[in-house]
């Protein structure tokens, strides 16, 4: 749950296909041979039983029981209940029994994954204000070092090191890093407990000295005014991770006395904002996934009053650029898809928006960025990338990729009077890119290739894009990557991951990790199942709300055309999802365990109708739009319950699963994973391995640093593999 990536500040990834159909392949009648396969078991020591204490309420007249209700601290967000701790603890223990004769394999990943890391790696260079920038990674080091230089000068400066700030800390997240526009002041916040309550600091980059003002309590969000005497951002709620205000910091002041710009007092919206392209304006916007409501400021003189671009009442999206006079605007509110409007900021008022790229049945506009001398679109038609360039005085065009059918999306692009295109590429078999498109010679520059230090041939893997019947007769696309030699004869296994919530759409991209799967024969496919919005902004409307069931039988269909079409055999899929993606695999391992080899479930959304059910928690309102409200709606609360994870375990057997969390996980609270243990658990009654981890120093993101991350991947896939017998 709560996986909440802004959907027009991704970077989207890639697809790169040797297949594609927009038509469903038809479903053979082959059948092949199913033997049993060897199930990884409960280990010989006793598993944690946490014990059971009866806990009823009543909604609608239908009464519900808990009986692991209590392992939600009541003084949460402190965790300190002993008898939590001690189920938690118990739990962690198990797991390192599971984990410990295992060390061998996790050891090997470890070094497979190293092997892979660029100890030196550094980013292309971006131009900001007279200043080249980058960050670098030294051999060995967790975190990056950021530096600038003057564009007349050669010498570097180094104006943050991420590593001595991470120290003292076991877990360290920079949130965002800003330069003052005079040039002499940096401002960086930072997390130190995975809570995603941030820090503020602010040093001079002439004296290295500090300033003393105390900003905490904040979302991460920074931006200097323009006088570079003060620092905008995102005051959050003291007992809720609720953004209540955006407020004006001026340097020399308590926190107590910043300005409040805007306030948000209701509690079903989200709040944040950003500068224009431009630079001219800010807009700070209250928003849920049905309704945006935008205001903007002049950077020029804050004191003057805002002026608003849409009103919630009105029940549309709406993401807002600006340039050379006119305000552009990314609405659905004449079509699903999305439009383009413009209009002039002298007099921005909604009657007077003019399509500048109207809304289409097949093109899903995603994102967009205005420049001094032209605008740049990222579009989607039918699930494949593009990007537009749309100049201010000559006809738009699109850019030419490298590959036919690939995914693309806008990078850093820093400066609005900038000549090119700074474009994030990648695919399946191809590392994550980045391109530079000139807008004068219209040549497209390959300026970085993540390196794959222990070498990779793209030539050895496959990767096709698939097209599944569901059962509704909707064709859900698949992505799917196999190393050379992958036998489509149902002998080999599958690794299915699936997300589908938020129309965040799971576009297909390179992880080198997947590789030591496919190595050992495993074919990895992506589900593209309706809650993204990977065919358009429909697929996301037809997988939320009402029509959730569709996300879960979307993904049972993917795995039965997998079998079908001789892919894989059933129940030789493993399957994995996070946070709302672990939601799907509650779902799909209670409709359909007979199907899995193992699952994986990570920061897992499984209890939604309790978390649903409890306003108290600061990110359930905003999410009622995206799942209901069963507290107001009876309709909803029955069909949240209908297919809520936790409440739909059942006595029968489960494939084997490993469970994790984080015990400061603002947005999957720890006792989700840990009920949906504790219940199944007592539930089931097979003798399959069930283990879960609870990190006890991070939230919703685990581990923090490029190496420290390793050994929990290393974990999770060891825990595939020995689930497939595969032991080295």
């Amino acid at each position: 749950m709560y996986h909440r990536p802004s959907r027009w500040l991704l970077l989207i990834t890639a697809i790169n296909v040797l297949f594609l159909s927009c038509e469903p392949i038809k479903v053979t009648e082959q059948k092949t041979e199913q033997k049993p396969y060897t199930r990884l078991t409960q280990l010989a020591i006793p598993a944690p039983i946490a014990k059971q204490q009866a806990f009823k309420a009543e909604y609608h007249g239908i009464e519900i029981s808990d009986d692991y209700h209590w392992l939600k601290d009541q003084g949460y967000p402190t965790v300190d209940d002993v008898s939590v701790l001690d189920y938690l603890t118990a739990e962690n223990q198990y797991y390192a029994k599971f984990i410990e004769p295992n060390q061998a394999l996790v050891s090997s990943l470890v070094e497979e994954f190293k092997g892979r890391i660029s100890d030196a790696e550094t980013s292309v260079p971006w131009q900001k204000n007279g200043y080249e920038y980058r960050w670098y990674f030294r051999v060995g080091e967790d975190y990056r070092v950021w530096v600038r230089r003057a564009l007349d000068s050669a010498e570097e400066q180094i104006i943050l090191d991420e590593n001595i700030l991470a120290k003292e800390y076991e877990y360290f997240d920079l949130g965002t890093i800003k330069v003052s526009p005079d040039n002499n002041w940096l401002a960086y916040s930072f997390d130190t407990d995975g809570s995603e309550r941030y820090t503020v600091k602010v040093v001079n980059l002439n004296t290295g000295e500090y300033l003393t003002d105390n900003i905490s309590n904040t979302y991460g969000s920074l931006l200097f005014t323009k006088e570079n005497n003060g620092l905008i951002y995102t005051l959050l709620d003291e007992k809720e991770l609720r953004a209540k205000s955006v407020n004006l910091h001026s340097f020399g002041d308590e926190q107590p006395e910043d300005r409040v710009l805007k306030a948000e007092d209701d509690t079903e919206y989200f709040l944040g904002f950003h500068a224009t392209s431009s630079g001219e304006y800010l807009v700070i916007k209250s928003g849920n996934s049905e309704a945006t409501e935008s205001v903007v400021f002049d950077l020029d003189d804050l004191t003057k009053a805002p002026e608003y671009l849409s009103r919630r009442e009105q029940r549309f999206l709406l993401e807002v650029d600006h340039g050379n006079g006119f305000f552009y605007l990314l609405s659905n509110d004449t079509h699903t898809n999305f439009r383009l409007a413009k209009v002039s900021d002298l007099d921005p008022k909604y009657e007077n928006w003019q399509d500048f790229i109207a809304g289409s049945d097949d093109n899903y506009l995603k994102d967009f960025q205005v420049f001094k001398d032209f605008v740049a679109v990222s579009n989607s038609i039918k699930g494949i990338q593009s990007l537009s360039i749309l100049p201010n005085h000559k006809p738009a065009y699109d850019i030419s990729l490298p590959e036919k059918v690939a995914s693309v999306g806008l990078s850093l692009n820093p400066e609005f009077n900038q000549q090119h295109v700074r474009i994030a590429y990648e695919s399946m078999i191809t590392p994550e890119s980045v391109y530079d498109f000139d807008m004068t010679s219209k040549a497209l520059t390959l300026r970085k290739v993540k390196e794959i230090a222990s070498g990779y041939d793209k030539t050895q893997y496959y990767t096709e894009r698939l097209m599944a019947p569901a059962r509704d007769g909707v064709a859900v696309p698949v992505s799917i990557v196999y190393k050379k030699g992958f036998k489509k004869d149902a002998s080999q296994p599958v690794y299915l991951y699936g997300y589908g919530a938020y129309a965040y759409g799971m576009e297909p991209s390179f992880s080198p990790n997947i590789l030591s799967l496919l190595d050992r024969g495993f074919a990895f496919a992506i589900a593209h199942v309706r809650g993204g919005d990977e065919m358009g902004f429909q697929w996301y409307l037809d997988g939320k709300l009402t029509k959730r069931q569709n996300t879960f039988n979307d993904f049972v269909d993917v795995a039965q055309f997998l079998i079908e079409q001789h892919y894989v055999a059933k129940g030789n899929i493993s399957i994995s999802g996070r946070s709302a993606g672990g939601e799907l695999m509650g779902a799909v391992v209670n409709q359909a365990p007979e199907l899995w080899r193992s699952v994986k479930l990570g920061v897992p959304f499984v209890d939604v109708l309790n978390t649903m059910l409890d306003a108290s928690l600061p990110l359930t309102p905003p999410e009622w739009s995206e799942w209901g409200n069963p507290i107001k709606s009876k309709a909803s609360f029955e069909y949240i319950k209908s297919y809520s994870p936790y409440d739909n375990i059942e006595a029968k057997a489960y494939p084997p699963m490993l469970v994790t969390g984080g015990i400061n996980d603002p947005r999957v609270t720890y006792w989700e994973p840990a009920k949906w243990t504790a219940k199944l658990r007592a539930t089931k009654t097979d003798n399959n391995l069930l283990v879960m981890r609870i990190n006890m120093g991070a939230g919703h993101f685990a581990n923090t640093g490029r190496y420290a991350q390793l050994k929990d991947s290393a974990e999770e896939y060891a825990f595939t593999l020995l689930a497939h017998g595969i032991k080295e």
